[in-house]
C-alpha cells in the first residue's frame, strides 16, 4: 500500500520543500518586475513624448515601437527560452534572464534618444523572456503535486498585484522624478532577486533532453516575430487589409506550420506537438489566449476612457484598477477550492461569463456615469480572471510531465502574449475606426492638413482642440461622444471573444474529478503525463 506514495515522497528534497514558500516569494519578485515594467511604461508615455529635458520628444510611432520592441523579443523567444531552461537548467537562465533585463533597464533609464530607447526596450525583452517561463518551471519543480494549485494560484495573484501597482508606481515616481526613473527603478529590485535566487532557489533541468533541435528553434523564433510584427504594425495602421500586414502574418503563420510539421516528423523535437491532441490541454492553452485577446483590449482602452473622457490623472487611473488587482490576489489562490468543488469545467466556464458580461457592461458607460460602477466592473473582472488563470495554468502545467515545465510554461506564456498583442492589434484598430467614424463629420471646420492626424484618437483629437484655443472648445464635446461609441462597440467584440472562451472551456475542460477508484476518463490522461 504504501508503494504508490514513496515516489511523491521523493519528488522534491526535504530541504528545497521546507523552503517552498521562501522560493515562491523570490520567484515572484522576478515576475512582478517583469509584468510591472510593461504597464508602469504606459503612464510615462506621456512624460518621454514631450520635447528635452523634460522627455525624449518621441513621436507617436517611435512610442509604439518603446512598447513593442520588447513584446516582440519577448513574444518571439518565450519558447526557445523555456526549452533553453529545461536543458541547461532553471536557475541558471532565471539568473542570466535577471541580469540581461537589470543592465537593459539601466540602460534605458539613460537612453539619448528615442532609437536607443527603442533598442534597450528589446534588450530587456530577451531578459524577460528568460525570466517569465522558469519561474512557473521553477515552481513546478519545488512544490508537490497537491500543493502545486495553490502555489499557483498565488503566482496568479502576483501577475495581477503587478499590473495594478505598475501605473500607481509610475504616477508617484513621475511626480518626483524624471521618466528613466520608471526604468532605474527595476535595478535595485533585479540585484536583491539576484542574491535571494542565489541563495535559495535550487536548480533543476529535464534529465534526458535528447538532442538539440536548432531548426526547431529558429522556426519557432523566426515564424513567432513575423506573427507577432503583422500583428502589432496591423494595429498601428489600424488596417488589417494592408498588403504588407497581411503578408507579414501571412509569412509568420506559414513558418509556424513548418515548424510543426517539422516537429512531427523529427525524432528530437523541441515540443512535442501530439501534446496538443489532449483536448483539456488545448483548450486550457486557447483559453488563456482569448482571455488575455478580450482583456489586453480592454485595458487598453479603459485608459483612455479614464483619463481622456473623466480627466483623472494617470496615477489616479492607476489606483482605479486596484480592484482588479485586488479581486485577482484575494480569488486567484482560493480559486483551486471551487475547482475541487465545481470541477475544472463550472469554474473558468463562469469565470469566462464573468468577463464576457463585464467587457459588455463597458458599453454602458457614459461620462458622467458614477466611477463606482466602473470599480465593480473592475473588481469582478479581476474575479472572472482569478477564476480562469490559475485552473487553466495548473492544467496546462499538470498535463506535461515534470520534466517539460518549463516547455510548458513557455506554450502558455506564448499563447498568452499572441493573445494579447493581437486583443490590442485587432481591438485597437475597431476603436481606431470606429472612432474616425464618428469624429470625421466634425472635423471638417478644421485645416485640410491637420484634419488626419486630429481624427487619429481621442488623444490627437483633444491635442489639436487645446491647440485652437477657445475654437477648439466646440471639439471637445463631439471627440467624447465619438470615443465612448466607438469604446462601446469595441467592448461589445471584446465580450464576443469572451464568450467564444466561455464556449470553447465548456466543451472541451474536464468536469468535476472524479472520487478516487472511480475509473474517470478525463483526469487520469493528465496525471499519468505526470510520471
Amino acid at each position: 500500500m504504501t508503494t504508490p506514495a514513496a515516489p511523491v515522497e521523493r519528488r522534491v528534497p526535504e530541504a528545497v520543500h521546507r523552503r517552498r514558500w521562501a522560493i515562491l516569494g523570490v520567484l515572484m519578485l522576478s515576475l512582478l518586475i517583469v509584468v510591472l515594467d510593461n504597464s508602469i511604461l504606459n503612464v510615462a508615455i506621456k512624460t518621454i513624448s514631450s520635447p528635452a529635458p523634460t522627455g525624449l520628444g518621441a513621436t507617436q510611432s517611435q512610442l509604439e515601437w518603446a512598447i513593442n520592441a520588447y513584446t516582440l523579443v519577448f513574444a518571439g523567444l518565450l519558447f526557445t527560452a523555456g526549452l533553453l531552461g529545461d536543458r541547461l537548467g532553471r536557475k541558471k537562465t532565471l539568473l542570466a534572464g535577471l541580469a540581461v533585463f537589470g543592465a537593459g533597464s539601466a540602460l534605458a533609464a539613460e537612453s539619448g534618444s528615442s532609437a536607443q530607447l527603442i533598442a534597450f526596450r528589446a534588450l530587456m525583452g530577451l531578459g524577460a523572456a528568460f525570466v517569465m517561463p522558469a519561474t512557473l518551471a521553477v515552481l513546478m519543480n519545488v512544490f508537490e503535486r497537491d500543493e502545486q494549485p495553490k502555489a499557483i494560484g498565488i503566482w496568479a495573484g502576483g501577475v495581477g498585484l503587478a499590473v495594478a501597482i505598475g501605473p500607481i508606481t509610475g504616477g508617484v515616481l513621475l511626480a518626483h522624478f524624471w521618466w528613466g526613473s520608471v526604468f532605474l527603478v527595476n535595478v535595485p529590485i533585479v540585484i536583491l532577486a539576484l542574491a535571494l535566487m542565489i541563495w535559495l532557489v535550487p536548480d533543476s533541468r529535464d534529465p534526458s533532453p535528447g538532442r538539440v533541435d536548432p531548426i526547431g528553434v529558429v522556426l519557432s523564433v523566426v515564424g513567432l516575430v513575423l506573427l507577432v510584427y503583422g500583428i502589432i504594425k496591423g494595429g498601428q495602421l489600424a488596417d488589417f487589409t494592408d498588403a504588407k500586414v497581411l503578408a507579414t502574418i501571412a509569412a509568420g503563420l506559414a513558418v509556424l506550420a513548418a515548424f510543426v510539421v517539422f516537429e512531427k516528423r523529427s525524432d528530437h523535437p523541441s515540443i512535442d506537438v501530439t501534446y496538443f491532441k489532449n483536448k483539456v490541454f488545448s483548450a486550457a492553452i486557447a483559453a488563456i489566449a482569448l482571455v488575455f485577446f478580450a482583456l489586453m483590449g480592454v485595458t487598453f482602452f479603459s485608459v483612455f476612457y479614464t483619463q481622456s473622457v473623466r480627466g483623472y490623472s494617470p496615477l489616479q487611473t492607476g489606483l482605479l484598477m486596484l480592484p482588479l488587482a485586488a479581486a485577482q490576489m484575494i480569488f486567484a489562490p482560493r480559486a483551486r477550492l471551487l475547482v475541487d468543488r465545481f470541477g475544472n469545467k463550472a469554474t473558468t466556464t463562469a469565470g469566462m461569463l464573468i468577463i464576457a458580461a463585464m467587457l459588455a457592461a463597458f458599453a454602458t458607460l457614459k461620462a458622467d456615469t458614477p466611477i463606482w460602477i466602473l470599480e465593480v466592473v473592475f473588481f469582478l473582472m479581476g474575479t472572472g480572471m482569478a477564476h480562469i488563470m490559475t485552473p487553466t495554468s495548473v492544467v496546462i502545467m499538470q498535463a506535461l510531465p515534470r520534466e517539460k515545465a518549463g516547455s510548458a510554461s513557455a506554450l502558455s506564456n506564448t499563447f498568452r502574449q499572441v493573445g494579447g498583442a493581437l486583443g490590442i492589434a485587432v481591438l485597437g484598430s475597431v476603436l481606431s475606426t470606429a472612432y474616425r467614424n464618428g469624429i470625421q463629420d466634425k472635423l471638417s471646420l478644421l485645416p485640410a492638413g491637420i484634419r488626419h492626424t486630429a481624427g487619429e484618437s481621442i488623444e490627437a483629437t483633444l491635442g489639436v482642440a487645446a491647440k485652437l484655443g477657445p475654437n477648439g472648445k466646440a471639439l471637445v464635446a463631439p471627440a467624447n461622444d465619438a470615443f465612448l461609441h466607438a469604446m462601446h462597440i469595441t467592448a461589445l467584440c471584446g465580450a464576443g471573444v469572451a464568450v467564444l472562451g466561455a464556449i470553447n472551456v465548456a466543451l472541451f475542460l474536464p468536469g468535476k474529478a472524479p472520487a478516487p477508484h472511480s475509473g474517470g476518463k478525463e483526469e487520469p490522461t493528465l496525471v499519468a503525463a505526470d510520471h
